[in-house]
């Protein structure tokens, strides 16, 4: 039997249907790990219950779609903030606005410049490319970008 997106298909039909969305769900989540498909997974199991349980198509989709809507609805929210609150700040931030020490002449031409801040060693970039920092010098820092950080002068 061909089964097309929009037949009917048997019961056997619907069962591998909502076996291949689980497992499919299930593997995006497992490559993205963001809870970005687990909802879907929900609303699938919920949709192969109904259908083992001889519902019709139509029921089974509802169910999915339902099911589906509220998980996002309702635990999406909370999980994200279990989440978010797991997470564990680098607090690279705190560097904006301090003053660091030049250990290597800073040049952007060059590609050159170290500075080191709170006993760590940081790649330095002037935030003008024609300034440049010598050994020993202080600068505020201004931005952080990947690794680097970017540099002014200080006024005196």
């Amino acid at each position: 039997m061909e089964l097309t997106l929009f037949s009917t298909g048997t019961m056997n039909d619907w069962v591998f249907i909502w076996l291949a969305v689980i497992i499919l769900t299930i593997i995006i989540e497992i490559i993205t790990v963001g809870l970005t498909a687990i909802w879907l997974t929900g609303g699938g199991i919920a949709a192969l219950v109904v259908c083992l349980l001889g519902g019709h198509w139509g029921l089974q989709l509802a169910v999915f779609f339902v099911v589906t809507f509220i998980l996002i609805y309702f635990t999406r929210p909370w999980a994200l903030k279990y989440i978010e609150s797991r997470k564990t700040a680098t607090n690279y931030e705190e560097v904006i606005g301090k003053t660091v020490r030049i250990i290597e002449d800073v040049d952007n031409v060059k590609e050159t410049g170290k500075a080191i801040y709170n006993g760590m060693e940081w790649t330095a970039r002037a935030k003008v490319d024609t300034e440049t920092f010598s050994m020993d010098e202080q600068a505020r820092v201004v931005g952080v970008q990947g690794v680097k950080l970017i540099l002014e002068k200080i006024a005196e």
